[in-house]
């Protein structure tokens, strides 16, 4: 192996990682270093998939962030997350990602959620 091998090898191990495990998704962050020397970051999604014939293997998506970036990557993520958490909350609805989610059996649930609910009486304690 030469110099110029060795070299690039030293580079595709990086500088810093973290992991973050989230279910069948996993995300790597990963500082890597430029020829110049300088840093900037990889951040890969791997998801876990099943083939047809029950093999398993992983989908990957990669974003490369440079350091000249990354101050307004943060404030367009911490807006972005703060929009998301304040519409919606931080509860996950997690159901609704399952494989086996039918949004029919969901929603025909709603329906009758709302019918049992037309027929309950509101009563004040005070009239107990």
């Amino acid at each position: 192996m030469n110099n110029l091998e060795n070299q690039e090898k030293v580079d595709a191990e990086g500088v810093f990682s973290k992991v973050l495990r989230a279910g069948r998704r996993t995300y790597f962050f990963d500082v890597r270093e430029t020829r110049a020397g300088d840093y900037y970051l990889t951040i890969t999604e791997s998801k876990k998939n099943t083939q047809d014939d029950g093999g398993v293997f992983y989908k990957k998506h990669k974003i490369y962030l440079y350091k000249e970036d990354f101050e307004s990557f943060k404030e367009i993520l911490s807006e972005t997350t703060d929009f998301v958490f304040s519409q919606k909350g931080q509860e996950v609805i997690s159901e609704k990602h399952q494989k086996d989610f039918d949004a029919k059996k969901e929603y025909n649930f709603n329906k009758t959620e709302e019918n049992n609910t037309e027929s309950f009486t509101d009563i004040d304690f005070d009239d107990i």
